[in-house]
């Protein structure tokens, strides 16, 4: 079911270009069985096109694949699964509506051209693939019933059912605590020590250097950085992907002198869930809110905008008290809400960019005769993807076709074109490449000097840390510590966390 012998899988020398843009211009990589090896690059660097080509999605134009002795100038995704290769794409590629034992076995099966699956089969095979990660997960679930954390889990188990020799893994830590993070990579381990070459893209620098053993550095189709991940130090991992050097240090903006209170909370109570939560956010303030899964900071802040219910407590705006129960109400008392999966619940995939930034604020555009100016909303988006600096050839485009970065910027601006007095950001640079992140915390800097308060809700501690003048800890649905300026440190809240 897992590889068992030391094998080299690695592509040379592969090209590939798209309508004339060349996306990977002469890439090497190899990695060996028993290696995790990292696989870094900004979005739009390369990675997603050189793991399409390992996995049989695209055709090179020109190179060389090797799979554990076998030569390939180009593999079907058929021939990439039979020879191991296998991913774990961001969304886990599973099926929502059947149980987790059947997502697990569904694959198996069809390569195995079953005609008819029994439940029997199917809960025996997912069985014996979680055990062989020593994973308990409750396999009669409906997948929708699982968490993210489960669903990796879950996708990988099915990979290992599959024979996976090679495993591409994408951005797989991106919705987890550094609880759930501890797991998959004990998780990871346990397959790297079995065989299995293990590919980890993602972007977050110190979860790659606690992983990894080697890495390769792609930036416009190219390798640009190489070797072992001892050799590498993470500012120099940045540099390599932007190609110049990332700032880390704090950009919080000075507050003014006795800052207007926008928003306070007193003793804000949902049962079960947060309890007794109390503080203020005031003017041009940028306020962190971190916590381990399950500890109600998403919660809490999905009722701050009207869509978690409140049993006891107030929320004031302006000094008066408001009753917030629904995101109209909140959107009318002039608070904003960026949710943490901008695919599923922030963004209109396959509408145009333009029509993305200016989705929310569109009722505010009308004449007095109900009609909308389709050249006032045109310069509103435009104006927006200038003032974000968001790469795009034609706003018309759908906004899938942008990186995660530049979604992201369009989430934000479709939130920022409303101007709202705070604005509340759930996982704002969630998926995003070191580049894209820091422009993003400017971005939020430059808007807070503006007026704008901001309540960031993230497990990036490095982030908060960058940007927020209080940080505050959840625990078990109470707000647990609280720090202040100088207090904040990425030790401190990691020790507060564990």
């Amino acid at each position: 079911m897992l590889a068992t012998q030391t094998a080299e899988y690695s592509v040379r020398n592969i090209v590939k270009s798209f309508g004339g843009a060349k996306a990977l211009a002469g890439v090497s990589m190899s990695v060996s069985a028993e290696e995790v090896h990292c696989l870094a690059g900004e979005n739009g660097s390369g990675k997603s096109t050189l793991i399409k080509i390992m996995s049989g999605v695209h055709a090179p134009d020109s190179g060389l694949i090797t799979l554990a002795g076998k030569e390939f100038t180009h593999l079907s995704p058929r021939q990439a699964v039979n020879e191991g290769v296998q991913v774990i794409f961001q969304d886990f590629s599973l099926l929502p509506n059947l149980t987790v034992a059947e997502n697990i076995a569904l694959p198996t099966n069809i390569l195995n051209s079953s005609r008819f699956i029994g439940k029997k089969e199917t809960k025996k095979i997912a069985e014996e693939a979680l055990g062989h990660i020593g994973v308990d997960i409750d396999i009669n679930s409906p997948l929708l019933e699982t968490s993210i954390a489960s669903k990796q889990l879950i996708a990988i188990a099915r990979a290992t059912n599959l024979g996976v020799q090679m495993l591409f893994m994408d951005e797989p830590t991106t919705a987890l605590t550094r609880k759930e993070v501890k797991k998959l990579f004990e998780v990871v381990d346990q397959l790297r020590k079995r065989g299995v070459a293990i590919v980890f893209v993602s972007h977050k620098i110190d979860e790659i250097q606690e992983i990894c053993n080697t890495i390769t550095v792609l930036r416009n189709g190219e390798v640009v950085a190489e070797g072992l991940m001892s050799d590498f130090k993470a500012k120099e991992i940045a540099t390599a992907m932007t190609g110049s050097e990332i700032a880390t240090s704090r950009i919080a903006p000075l507050l003014g002198k006795n800052p207007r209170t926008l928003v306070e909370l007193e003793k804000l109570t949902s049962k079960n869930t947060f309890d007794d939560v109390s503080f203020s956010i005031s003017e041009g303030e940028i306020i962190g809110l971190t916590g381990l899964l399950g500890s109600g900071r998403t919660e809490l802040a999905e009722a701050i905008f009207g869509q978690y219910p409140v049993d006891a407590g107030s929320i004031k705006v302006d000094g008066k008290e408001v009753t917030l129960n629904s995101p109209e109400a909140a959107l009318a008392s002039g608070i904003g809400y960026v949710p943490p999966d901008r695919l599923t619940q922030g963004l209109f995939l396959e509408q145009s960019i333009l029509r993305n930034i200016v989705a929310v604020g569109l009722d505010r555009q009308r004449s007095r005769w109900g009609s909308i100016s389709k050249k006032k909303l045109a310069k509103i988006g435009s104006s927006w993807i200038s003032e974000l600096r968001i790469k795009t050839k034609n706003p018309s485009n759908p906004v899938s076709s942008l990186s995660g970065g530049n979604q992201q910027r369009v989430v934000l601006a479709k939130w920022l074109s409303i101007n709202p007095k705070v604005m509340i950001l759930n996982g704002p640079t969630v998926g995003v490449d070191v580049g894209s992140k820091r422009e993003i915390l400017e971005i939020i800097r430059d808007r807070a000097q503006a007026g704008m308060a901001f309540l960031l809700v993230s497990d990036d501690i490095p982030e908060l840390v960058q940007i927020c003048h209080k940080v505050l800890v959840i625990r078990h649905g109470k707000i647990s510590k609280e720090f202040i300026d100088n207090q904040i440190s990425e030790s401190a809240i990691y020790k507060e966390l564990n």
